[in-house]
């Protein structure tokens, strides 16, 4: 009885260090594969540079074994302390951390010259790992709520601006014809999206004057369309920051995080906290 206290005790420090950040173990182990992360992503950077000298090969090489072998034994350990493990293998998380560590020993089983491009395609995978910086942000998880309390505004926001962008395409294909170089509506549509979102990359013009004043208003109208979705957003992380402190306590039963600084239980799924 006393040893399943002990290996209940232990298997809860774990958890409480890998997957959280408010204790000080948790937070060395976040930083040291942070570290970990932004190295690997560097070097797997460095490895698309192909005028580095053979030297550098052989270094970037033994490094991204390296990194493959800390991600490998953090991907373990979670699965081991995780109380509901089929969650987090199958969490956004999960997925991530196993599409950081798969390409590399999946290029184990790919050899020969013909193979070399499907080999270059699965290792560029690793770049994945970069997701993986999200987990150890404190302010992600409040952007992230933001997010997630305004994307019913910023989806009517989006379907307003698509319907615009409809609108004028059409208009300007109506205008201009195709002697002008709008051929087609989708044509069209693709130029008002373009020019709306101030990119316009001048591969297509209107050279009448009503199309050149549709094409005024639309570029007008693009510098207001670019700041609503913001102004949304910093709304929404400002009504954030004025609710109670948000923890990096992590859930053992759903994974999910984002509690109040004094929260008891998951306000997703009820089941206690550590």
């Amino acid at each position: 009885m006393t040893s399943k206290v002990k290996s209940s005790s232990t298997s809860l420090r774990l958890y409480e260090i890998i997957f959280e950040s408010d204790t000080r173990a948790g937070k060395i182990y976040s930083v040291i594969l942070l570290v970990c992360i932004v190295a690997s992503v560097v070097v797997v950077s460095l490895e698309s540079i192909s005028t580095l000298p053979a030297i550098f090969d052989q270094w970037l090489f033994v490094l991204e074994w390296f990194f493959t072998i800390i991600f490998t034994v953090d991907y373990i350990a979670r699965i081991s302390v995780a109380p509901n493990k089929r969650r987090y293998i199958f969490s956004f998380f999960g997925i991530v951390d196993l599409l950081s560590i798969a390409p590399t020993y999946l290029g184990l089983f790919y050899v020969g010259a013909q193979s070399l491009m499907v080999i270059r395609s699965i290792r560029l995978l690793r770049i994945f790992r970069i997701f993986k910086l999200s987990r150890y942000v404190g302010e992600g998880q409040r952007l992230s709520l933001a997010l997630k309390s305004s994307q019913h505004k910023i989806t009517v926001f989006l379907v307003t601006i698509l319907t615009c962008a409809i609108i004028a395409g059409t208009l300007m294909y109506l205008i201009e014809g195709p002697e002008h170089g709008f051929t087609n509506i989708p044509t069209s549509i693709y130029w008002a999206i373009s020019t709306m979102t101030t990119v316009s990359y001048g591969d297509i013009t209107p050279e009448t004057g009503l199309g050149q004043t549709l094409a005024s208003v639309i570029m007008i109208l693009g510098y207001g369309i670019i700041a609503v979705p913001t102004g949304i957003v910093s709304a929404e992380m400002v009504s954030q920051k004025n609710k109670e402190k948000i923890t990096t306590q992590v859930c053992p039963h759903c994974l999910k995080e984002g509690h109040d600084h004094d929260a008891i239980f998951c306000k997703y799924c009820g089941g206690s906290l550590n």
